[in-house]
């Protein structure tokens, strides 16, 4: 990398209104914006954080599940020096594409909301106000941690982030979570030298957890190396302790230093909902949206990347929502008049 700062974009979005606006800078927001610039379309993708933001708040020593070319935006080639790329190698492979593909994005500007119809959206950041033809919302759900809801949670010793396992070193640690981020997370731990139990709600752990970590974190319960209670809720955070209930229905009380809520991540319903796009009433309390093109019921608003499957973490990734960056564009490129027309 050069190390200089890209050029501004020559149709930039003090030249005019654009044909569409992406919220969010992830992966997919820039893919989207990759994909609009390649059908002539005038775009700007802004948010709220950093440049793949999300990607940033990964675990520090975190490895893909995927190979590199499952990850590559606009045609240009990631390289890993390993068969499944870093998180240091995702945030230096975005911050290559954004420079070499010119893609015009403004970060730490907050989407407040989005007036107006189809053709004609005028768009309030923290910062100004933009006009555009069409909105795509890229935020995906990693920002809106699923709470447990219960006494304590607000405690500083609780995070459902987890960043690295040093800090957890000769501390009692309670993972809450069934998925790979549990455990991921607990695993860690006990590496890092933490007294480590789980808390699952299940009866084991979810049928996603990746066939490599699965006889880990299984191998160190059954040893006794970590400590596992199935079919378990928590009831109360303390200064000092966590009250759990087992299966049974009776509260038993374990030390505690440290809570990891892993307990997965939900879209920003807040901001959907001001931006009109209708909630389903089905367990994953899905986005309304065509999933042929991924146009929402507020039309000229569409949806791209994981938000589209609401709660349901399973259903699109990084890796396999790319596709949803082609299927927009090509609808607005082909289907609708731009701001610029």
């Amino acid at each position: 990398m050069s190390g200089q700062a890209p050029e501004p974009h020559p149709d930039g979005p003090d030249a005019g209104p654009l044909d569409v606006l992406i919220v969010g800078c992830g992966p997919i927001g820039l893919a989207c914006a990759a994909e609009a610039i390649e059908r002539g379309l005038r775009v700007l993708a802004v948010d709220k954080g950093c440049l793949v933001n999300s990607i940033y708040h990964y675990p520090t020593a975190m490895r893909f599940f995927s190979t590199p070319e499952f990850l590559e935006i606009g045609g240009l080639l990631f390289v890993s020096e390993a068969e499944k790329p870093s998180r240091g190698e995702a945030l230096e492979y975005c911050r290559r594409v954004t420079e070499c593909l010119r893609l015009p994005v403004r970060l730490y500007e907050e989407v407040l909301d989005v007036a107006g119809a189809d053709g004609a959206f005028d768009i309030e950041t923290t910062k100004r106000r933009y006009r555009a033809a069409n909105v795509i919302v890229a935020t995906g759900f990693f920002d809106c941690a699923r709470m447990l809801n219960v006494p304590g949670e607000e405690l500083p010793k609780v995070s459902h982030y987890f960043r690295e396992a040093h800090p957890y070193a000769r501390q009692d640690v309670l993972v809450v979570g069934s998925g790979n981020s549990a455990a991921q997370a607990a695993l860690a731990c006990y590496r890092h030298g933490a007294r480590v139990t789980v808390a699952l709600r299940r009866e084991c752990f979810a049928e996603t957890v990746r066939y490599w970590i699965r006889p880990n974190i299984e191998n160190r319960i059954a040893r006794g190396e970590i400590v596992a209670h199935f079919c378990t809720q928590v009831r109360e955070i303390r200064a000092d302790s966590v009250l759990l209930e087992g299966q049974d229905g009776r509260p038993f009380k374990i030390p505690n230093d440290f809570v990891l809520a892993m307990t997965g991540y939900e879209p920003n319903y807040g901001f959907l909902g001001r931006l009109g796009i209708a909630i389903g009433s089905d367990a994953h309390r899905t986005p309304a949206h065509d999933p042929k093109t991924y146009e929402t019921n507020r039309r000229g608003i569409y949806l791209a990347g994981v938000v589209v499957s609401g709660r349901d973490a399973d259903a699109w990734s990084i890796e396999n929502s790319r596709i949803h960056a082609g299927v927009i564009c090509d609808h607005l490129a082909t289907h609708r008049r731009g701001a610029h027309c």
